[in-house]
């Protein structure tokens, strides 16, 4: 299947995304081709990839300075000292701005490589490669980066864009199940703000893209990275319209945080069960009709996709996960800000709720 290449076009950076399968042994090509120079590199390594693959990526580098950084991804150590620890190793070896930081791993590699490549010297090259079906599909596409405090999930960060993504399908042949169906949340995640034809889609070839199946895995990472670049080019800086990517996630968020980003609940797990709160809210705000609420409740249920929020939390939480909430970086007064639903493909942002309706909602989801 013949690579497919997607133009990302903000108004601070133009770069591509590559899709497809054994890219990796392209890389060098791919640096040439889109007129990137640069004498030394920096390699941040999810300890999670394998080595073949690594090497596979050093014997494209083999004319460049390489230093490596084995970096134990979760998201407890995606934290202010680890972004120290790699701004050290670039200044003892005297990297320069026109030197390049290569990202290799999941989102949370992506997010404090992009971080870290945007203060260095206030910016040197960034690539990304994305290693994990999350990643390709959500994090490598719009710049956001940033690292998580004890006040919650990605609160200190910055939009940086990369020079060049390649989005190697073959990565995602060494992801477990779980990882799968993480990455797969945000794929519907995307169909459900913005297209009924790629949600009927999904709804109708769910378990070939969960089995990797090709043609469906690189339609669906490719519709789904298509869909993100329509909103990021509009709002590259999340001024308004770029909300609606956070659909779920002010939920989500908040679940990960409450649970002390344990690794019970990861990102796309948390975000599938904000999905369903988040369809859930809408339902009961009378802002998304019965229909299209089953058609989606179906869907994660016939999926087998985590959506039920009393596998992870009881009525003793509440008080926590609304906590989380208000600390949001959406919000802009003591209300709630969320994005919902009206129907498929039509979200609703800067609907602000008060403490006491999530509460309620909180109650009937978790004690009845």
């Amino acid at each position: 299947m013949k690579p497919i290449k997607l133009i990302i076009n903000t108004n601070s950076q133009k770069y591509p995304i590559y899709i497809g399968r054994n890219l990796i042994s392209t890389f060098s090509n791919l640096i040439k081709k889109n007129s990137m120079s640069f004498r030394k590199c920096f390699l941040l390594v999810d300890k999670n990839v394998p080595k073949k693959m690594i090497l596979k990526i050093k014997k494209n580098l083999q004319n460049k300075k390489i230093c490596i950084h084995n970096f134990n991804a979760n998201e407890k150590n995606k934290n202010q000292k680890t972004i120290n620890s790699i701004l050290n190793i670039l200044l003892k070896n005297n990297f320069s701005r026109q030197d390049c930081l290569i990202s290799i791993g999941g989102g949370i590699t992506g997010d404090i490589g992009g971080f870290a490549a945007s203060i260095f010297k206030r910016g040197l090259q960034f690539i990304n490669i994305p290693t994990t079906l999350l990643s390709q599909v959500d994090s490598s596409v719009g710049g956001k980066t940033g690292i998580n405090t004890h006040h919650g999930k990605n609160l200190i960060g910055s939009f940086y864009q990369p020079k060049l993504v390649i989005s190697d399908s073959d990565f995602l042949t060494t992801l477990s199940r779980r990882e799968i169906i993480c990455g797969y949340g945000e794929i519907l995640k995307h169909s459900l703000i913005r297209s009924k034809i790629f949600y009927k889609f999904l709804d109708k070839n769910v378990f070939k893209i969960l089995d990797l199946k090709s043609p469906f895995i690189e339609k669906a990472i490719h519709q789904s990275c298509k869909i993100k670049k329509s909103v990021v080019e509009k709002d590259e800086k999340e001024n308004e319209f770029r909300k609606i990517l956070n659909f779920g996630h002010t939920f989500a968020h908040a679940y990960e945080a409450s649970l002390g980003y344990s690794k019970r609940l990861n990102h796309g797990e948390a975000v599938i069960l904000g999905i369903f709160s988040a369809l859930n809210f809408s339902y009961e705000k009378k802002l998304l009709n019965i229909k299209e609420f089953s058609s989606i409740a179906n869907h994660l249920k016939n999926s087998k996709l985590p959506f039920n929020l009393k596998n992870y939390f009881s009525s003793k939480d509440l008080n926590k996960i609304i906590l989380f909430m208000t600390k949001d970086k959406k919000n802009y007064s003591e209300k709630i800000n969320l994005i919902l639903l009206k129907k498929i493909g039509v979200p609703i942002i800067n609907k602000e709720f008060r403490k006491d309706d999530l509460k309620s909602f909180f109650k009937k989801q978790l004690i009845n």
